[in-house]
């Protein structure tokens, strides 16, 4: 067993690019200039200003025409399952119906102390037990293990599995719908482990590709991520 607290890490695994060798702002570029007619304008350092206008002009559906492919890992299924609420993403996630968890794995808030006995339990003979975070989790993993010895396949014995559980995931969109990502998942009001994960992501990537993700200003205090308006 182990419990991890904000230990959720990303790993960027692709950007896309041109067959020319373009990157992935030039190719924006040279695309988005289809509707213009205007390629002959494009010199050695006109990818950013003409990406910029498009940015803050409010049309981003040419970005769509570039991607990102990016890993998560050491993140709850939690987590995931928020990820996979964007329909516009291509996600390819860790399977708990093949993948053995008798070494659970769990991500606990990083506010709370695991070891502090503050839920009670009612027992079939009526008796009272307080039990930690920790604890539970101990009990979840020993059930676990207990079904897969009874020969239960990993896709019946996952049914007693917390949404808590470590997962990893990878996710490829559109930079059109990373910025929609950010703009969610790195609000105030987002939940403190995607917040974390994203924010993290959000630092990365505008140094990466500042000119596309360079309008969001991010507190690192919080940590938080708010769209410049």
């Amino acid at each position: 067993m182990e419990i991890l607290r904000s230990a959720g890490k990303h790993e960027v695994l692709a950007i896309m690019v041109g067959l020319e060798g373009e990157s992935s702002v030039e190719l924006i570029e040279l695309i988005g200039r289809t509707a213009y007619q205007s390629q002959d304008k494009i010199s050695k350092d006109s990818a950013r200003k003409f990406v910029e206008m498009l940015r803050n002009l409010g049309h981003e559906s040419v970005l769509e025409h570039s991607a990102m492919t990016v890993r998560f890992s050491d993140i709850s299924r939690g987590l995931t399952h928020e990820l996979v609420r964007h329909r516009l993403t291509s996600p390819t996630q860790e399977s708990t119906r093949y993948v053995d968890e008798s070494n659970l794995r769990v991500v606990c808030p990083p506010d709370k102390d695991p070891n502090d006995r503050i839920a009670q339990i009612i027992l079939s003979d009526g008796h009272k037990v307080k039990l930690s975070f920790a604890e539970w989790v101990r009990l979840n993993e020993q059930m676990y293990c207990s079904l897969r010895q009874a020969e239960w396949v990993p896709e019946d014995a996952r049914q007693i599995l917390p949404i808590g559980t470590v997962a990893q995931i990878v996710i490829t969109c559109n930079f059109r719908e990373w910025r929609h990502i950010f703009e969610l998942r790195c609000s105030k009001r987002a939940h403190w482990e995607i917040r974390s994960v994203m924010v993290s992501l959000l630092n990365d990537i505008q140094s990466r590709v500042p000119v596309v993700f360079d309008d969001f200003q991010i507190d690192n205090s919080v940590p938080c991520a708010e769209k410049i308006s």
